[in-house]
């Protein structure tokens, strides 16, 4: 039985500080392209359900551009790698693997006749180079820098020219066809950021970390002029409009301005905010009214030039670093869902889930309020309405709806997991298992917990802790231990409850599920359910309590069956990284999933 692919709702671009981050745009000026990690990802600006992840990268990508024609988009990695693939059909058929450099590639550039490609970053013999696009021969040399390549951009109309920028903070200007060293510009003082060519070819731009923007004549490399800013502070990034009339500059004060490029005045700025986070990093236009920039948080600022304020936006969210948990919590109603997922860098980000947002599902946004300042490393729903969530500084907090409780609570060691009922919030850490009950804290268990799991009960809750390869049940009033279960072949990483209680299921550190009866305290399966290669970390049953999902670090998905036992059905990379969080959102047949890309993907499945 063969599953579906659903949309997916994918991570924001992966940003660093006082480094430009390279987007892209589709030339009809619908779709964004970015990387973070080893995913390139295609994001509609209007329409949530319609990205794409292209995941063929074996190493970090750095940098993705469209082709000028619309077919192809080529991508670079960290390891010099560019691949060219196409865009108008869902497999990406590769057309060109190639590895000009031999180091990482900060910047990638198409000629206007999609045919030619030149690229740049920190190569051990060279620092650019450029090749065409279907077979990969050379096109030329990109020389004549000390220290490496930070940004390319070439002039679309003949003759052609190409510009480029390097960290020793001069731009070169290249004769071509083949590319060959023209002159070299010596206008700034600090590393040069960003370059870009004119839409009509009259004037090339550059901006650098000395907070200057300078215009030149697009053929010869003449000065033309710079714009005054009161600021000093870093320019990361310029784009221009598609008319060739003006040009946006991104700066690490969170400033986005619009210069015209007759007066080299400003005619808009917008103010994203003044700290650290609020850093602009990068911007493109998208259209001739729509401006896009990345703040260094991972945030996508979205700006219609139309609109007269100067403080009206809208955002872009997703993750921007491998989300390491989730948890799906069910609206009042009963019709939608809240899907919460917490990332490495301590910041939770919440999903709309299920046909009744219409339009708006998938839509995502930041939980407010002081949430986790590192690792996300468990999150529960309570199934009141409340879901929470442990972290490795150590502190256990609550999200209600929109944002974080006010306050959290403190473990005694570091957690490993987290179960929560309407009553009771059970932590497992490297001292023991933690009960946090009405606003104090004891502990049930002494030794290492490395995974838990709780069945509410009216009168008490059976609980399953695992301490090394040793799964252990106990009921909480009393306090009394059912039984405890040997049968995993490694350490015991996560558990889960049937929704019926009937059912305990264990996966381990060897990819290994063992299935619990809990009624009859004795084991059902323990050598059947053993397709994963890689540690078991999460589990997840379907409402009807017959379906379990497994996600493993092997970034393989299984869909299990307790009817039909010997049968599976395997969602093969699933995430590239590993798979950290599975959830059934809809019955049993739809299934969200999240990992280390970064990225939320959503599965239809058949019954067995």
């Amino acid at each position: 039985m063969s599953y579906k692919a659903g949309p997916i709702y994918p991570c924001n671009p992966a940003t660093a500080r006082s480094e430009s981050t390279k987007l892209g745009v589709d030339p009809k000026g619908e779709k964004l392209i970015y990387t973070n990690g080893r995913a390139v990802i295609i994001r509609d600006l209007n329409h949530i359900g319609l990205a794409h992840a292209y995941t063929q990268h074996t190493q970090t990508a750095t940098v993705a551009r469209f082709s000028p024609s619309g077919y192809y988009a080529a991508s670079a990695d960290i390891a010099g790698n560019v691949r060219i693939w196409d865009v108008t059909q869902a497999e990406n058929s590769l057309k060109l693997a190639i590895r000009p450099l031999s180091g990482k590639i900060n910047d990638l550039a198409w000629d206007g006749e999609s045919k030619r490609i030149i690229v740049g970053g920190e190569g051990k013999d060279k620092f650019g180079a450029a090749f065409f696009m279907d077979s990969g021969s050379s096109c030329g040399e990109i020389a004549g820098h000390a220290k490496p390549i930070t940004a390319l951009s070439v002039r679309h109309q003949r003759p052609f020219r190409a510009v480029s920028g390097s960290d020793d903070n001069s731009l070169i200007l290249h004769t071509a066809v083949p590319f060959k060293y023209d002159k070299m510009i010596n206008t700034h003082n600090r590393f040069v950021r960003d370059v870009a060519f004119s839409p009509n070819g009259e004037l090339f731009a550059s901006v650098a970390s000395d907070g200057n923007l300078f215009f030149y004549e697009g053929k010869t490399g003449e000065v033309k002029g710079q714009v005054e800013r009161e600021a000093t502070s870093s320019l990361m990034a310029c784009s221009w409009a598609s008319d060739s009339s003006k040009i946006a500059t991104a700066g690490a004060d969170g400033v986005v301005s619009i210069w015209d490029a007759a007066s080299f005045k400003s005619i808009q700025s917008y103010t994203v905010g003044s700290d650290i986070p609020s850093q602009q990093n990068g911007i493109v236009y998208a259209n001739p009214n729509t401006l896009v920039s990345i703040s260094l948080s991972g945030t996508l600022n979205v700006f219609d030039t139309r609109e007269s304020s100067s403080t009206k936006w809208r955002t872009l969210q997703g993750p921007t670093k491998a989300v390491t948990a989730s948890a799906i919590s069910a609206s009042d109603d009963g019709k939608g869902a809240t899907f919460y997922a917490g990332s490495f860098d301590g910041t939770m980000k919440k999903f709309d889930i299920g046909e009744t947002y219409g339009e708006r599902e998938g839509q995502c946004e930041n939980v407010e309020g002081t949430g986790h300042s590192a690792r996300v490393v468990g999150l529960s729903a309570n199934d009141k309405g409340k879901v929470w969530s442990a972290g490795w500084d150590d502190k256990v907090a609550a999200i209600e709806g929109e944002s974080f409780a006010s306050s959290s609570l403190p473990t005694k060691a570091q957690p490993s997991a987290i179960a929560a009922t309407p009553d009771a919030v059970y932590v497992a850490t490297s001292a023991g298992l933690e009960v946090q009950q009405s606003g104090s804290s004891s502990t049930l268990v002494s030794t290492p917990t490395t995974a838990v799991a709780v069945h509410h009960g009216s009168n008490s809750d059976i609980l399953a802790y695992s301490s090394g390869k040793t799964v252990t049940l106990t009921t909480t009033s009393p306090q009394a231990t059912l039984g405890s279960f040997e049968d995993n072949r490694g350490e015991v990483l996560s558990l889960a409850f049937s929704p019926d209680g009937k059912y305990l299921a264990a996966g381990d550190a060897t990819g290994r599920i063992v299935l619990i009866d809990v009624e009859k305290k004795e084991t059902a399966i323990s050598s059947k359910w053993t397709f994963h290669t890689g540690r078991v970390v999460t589990l997840d049953w379907a409402k009807s309590g017959k379906r379990l999902a497994s996600g493993g670090l092997d970034e393989n998905i299984y869909i299990w069956d307790t009817e039909k036992q010997l049968k599976n059905i395997p969602i093969r990379n699933a995430h590239p990284g590993g798979v950290s969080g599975v959830a059934w959102s809809e019955g049993s047949t739809k299934l969200i999933s999240a990992g280390a890309d970064g990225i939320v993907r959503t599965w239809t499945i058949p019954e067995l």
